[in-house]
């Protein structure tokens, strides 16, 4: 895939190969390792403007970032301009050049409280949030889905409002909030939204491989690609587009997470959050069904390491690291 710098509001990043916001696990630590094989621009987890607000201990530690994290985007949600523009001019976002509103998140919770994808049933409103996160001098993207419902879909409409109201690059997940994450993305919206505006466009969806990546393109004419799932199985995706020489090495790479963890979440945490992106690590990997069940019943992190250890010590010997 042709990989190229990006420009979002006068912030330049160095590739057009997008690491999305997931909640529960692109937090520092999986970043790091994201930025390591290529990643052109990550997010923060989803945060809630109004728990920024309310000083909430659990949503402040969603920004933490890792020394030289200096192009890292914040991605908040909520439904109130105001909240928005004082969130994006808290203290808490100062060093955040970056802010991404969420207009796709599908999940009931938020949908019902009129934020994330909800956000597409309403496009006037969507432009005021846009509007008024401008107006705090940071650069602002909008990460948004085709619609709501497949009857009705607004890609081309919605992102042509955004760019109205000031926003300098939107990203496109190409599906319907009602498919979730279900079947082929749709090319032809994602397209639609490109021909609308003027601002870089990002596809998101369905990109596992650097020929799903190409093939987005093409379809679409994207200015870049965004990848979500695929970088939890296997952060070297992002060298793998870029067709980068890179050799991956998943020992390593779990270990220098643990290491990061450790010291800002406590044993705990770390504990919990890495048997399951372990077990991603380990996906397709042969006796993996084992191994992850050895994984869930680690019941510390030293006891975590020596597993991992003991499983790609014995691929090694097997020949199948990967």
């Amino acid at each position: 895939m042709n990989t190229h710098p990006v420009d979002i509001g006068g912030v330049t990043v160095p590739n057009n190969v997008f690491c999305a916001p997931l909640a529960g696990y692109t937090d520092f630590a999986f970043r790091s390792l994201c930025y390591r094989y290529g990643a052109g621009l990550c997010f923060t987890e989803m945060v809630s403007a109004k728990g920024l607000l309310y000083k909430n201990e659990a949503t402040r530690m969603l920004l933490h970032r890792a020394a030289g994290e200096q192009n890292t985007a914040v991605q908040l949600f909520g439904c109130g301009p105001d909240i928005l523009r004082a969130a994006c001019e808290s203290e808490e976002l100062e060093d955040f050049a970056v802010v991404d509103i969420n207009m796709g998140c599908p999940v009931p919770k938020i949908f019902k409280n009129g934020e994330g994808s909800a956000l597409l049933g309403d496009i006037p409103l969507a432009a005021k949030l846009v509007a008024a996160c401008k107006k705090s001098g940071k650069a602002v993207t909008v990460k948004c889905r085709t619609g709501i419902t497949e009857g009705k879909k607004v890609t081309a409409e919605f992102a042509k409002a955004c760019e109205g109201a000031g926003a300098d690059l939107i990203t496109v997940h190409g599906r319907t909030r009602e498919r979730y994450y279900a079947g082929e993305p749709d090319y032809a919206e994602i397209a639609a939204a490109k021909r609308a505006v003027g601002v870089p466009v990002i596809a998101n969806g369905g990109i596992f491989s650097e020929a799903d990546a190409r093939k987005m393109m093409e379809e679409t004419g994207a200015d870049g690609v965004m990848i979500a799932r695929a970088a939890l199985y296997d952060p070297h995706i992002f060298a793998e587009i870029e067709g980068r020489e890179q050799l991956r090495d998943i020992r390593r790479d779990a270990e220098e997470q643990i290491a990061d963890m450790l010291p800002f979440y406590g044993e705990r945490f770390t504990l919990v959050q890495m048997r399951k992106m372990v077990s991603f690590y380990i996906r397709g990997m042969r006796g993996c069904a084992e191994y992850r069940k050895r994984l869930f019943a680690a019941g510390s992190t030293e006891e975590l390491r020596a597993l991992i250890e003991k499983i790609f010590s014995a691929c090694s010997e097997k020949g199948a690291d990967h």
